[in-house]
């Protein structure tokens, strides 16, 4: 399975759920927004949002290439469980498309390793420091 680091560094914000969402927020190369009753959660580039109630910066995100179909089972728990064996907490991010796993910055070195190790091809490791 071949796996790609994205270039950017990102934050995950913490919004209150009536917060409105500007529609210039969609001109971001990667964004992720989620809403409950009891919040709002954006994810993109860091220091890109303003208004936020908290945020958490300093993640890399890798992106598991292609099309994954739904009936693959798995493929996150694998590499879920490689990384939590060696103490990498990760954070999730799954689309129609694929699956994408955020790493903190100072572990993205180490993780990409570990999954090269466990024959994950990586498409690009550029800027993983």
């Amino acid at each position: 399975m071949v796996l790609e680091l994205l270039e950017n560094e990102y934050s995950v914000y913490k919004f209150d759920p009536r917060h409105i969402i500007s529609e210039d927020i969609l001109t971001n190369d990667f964004i992720s927004i989620t809403k409950t009753e009891d919040e709002l959660s954006i994810i993109a580039k860091e220091n890109k949002l303003n208004g936020f109630l908290d945020v958490e910066n300093g993640w890399k995100i890798i992106k598991i290439n292609g099309i994954l179909d739904f009936s693959l089972i798995g493929i996150l728990s694998k590499i879920s469980t490689i990384l939590a064996n060696e103490n990498i907490s990760i954070f999730v991010i799954s689309t129609f498309n694929t699956d994408y796993i955020m790493v903190k910055k100072e572990k993205i070195k180490e993780a990409i390793e570990i999954l090269i190790k466990n024959d994950y091809e990586m498409k690009s490791i550029v800027n993983c420091a």
